[in-house]
């Protein structure tokens, strides 16, 4: 009989103490599962935030920074070096506009986090821009790709002396190689030719010394493209130095 009773309280304690720990236990998982959705939620919101802030461009210290090298930079190629050999003051507008428009643009792409459909769309939109100038040298060609380049570099996160030392060898090269320093500026000019005695080769002399006394340039060489009998003229190609 002792035995008996023995069993039967052991089972009623299991049932009234049992329960009572798995609801501790239950409240204990509630509570855990709730702080980890709490902390999920703010890393979730704190990188939102971080990606909201990285969508948005700032201007600050070094977009002035760059921006004034940039124009600092062009104003000496194109204003010093550029148009005073060539004197060409219908293209200063395409080297400048090519300066300000390269510059934001890079330096709006380094700042916002493009997707992948919008930046195919701007390279699309760059490869359908044509330049159909008629006569557009490959000299102003190189100018402009100089001012795209200068752009560029100071569009991205350089330091002020970095980005200074660059822009100081941009300018000193080209005045060397273009500045008459260097290299000799050449020049030609097709002429019509009437002493038609002279274009023979033994008389390349003569026609040079003659062309000097007509033009006033200082030619140094000569070619001769056509030759009219009929009218007794030549086209003439002379080389000369600035």
């Amino acid at each position: 009989m002792s035995k008996v009773v023995i069993i039967f309280m052991c089972m009623v304690g299991a049932m009234v103490f049992v329960p009572e720990r798995t609801g501790v236990c239950v409240f204990a998982q509630e509570s855990f599962s709730s702080e980890m959705e709490e902390e999920y939620s703010e890393k979730k919101k704190k990188k939102k935030d971080k990606d909201k802030k990285e969508d948005i461009a700032e201007l600050n210290l070094q977009f002035a920074i760059g921006f004034g090298a940039s124009i600092v930079t062009t104003l000496i190629i194109i204003g010093l070096i550029y148009y005073p050999n060539y004197h060409k003051r219908e293209i200063l507008f395409t080297f400048f506009i090519f300066n300000i428009i390269i510059f934001i643009l890079t330096y709006v792409m380094n700042q916002v986090k493009l997707s992948m459909g919008a930046a195919f769309g701007l390279f699309a939109v760059f490869s359908m821009l044509r330049y159909r100038t008629e006569g557009i040298s490959t000299k102003d060609m190189t100018y402009i790709f100089i001012v795209i380049a200068v752009g560029l570099i100071c569009a991205i996160n350089l330091e002020p002396k970095m980005l200074a030392v660059i822009c100081a060898a941009i300018i000193c090269m080209t005045y060397l190689l273009d500045g008459n320093v260097i290299f000799k500026r050449q020049f030609s000019k097709i002429v019509l030719y009437e002493n038609i005695q002279l274009i023979k080769p033994e008389n390349e002399n003569a026609l040079i010394e003659d062309l000097k006394t007509r033009t006033g340039l200082n030619i140094y060489k000569v070619s001769i493209n056509k030759i009219d009998f009929l009218r007794d003229v030549a086209q003439v190609e002379i080389f000369y130095y600035a």
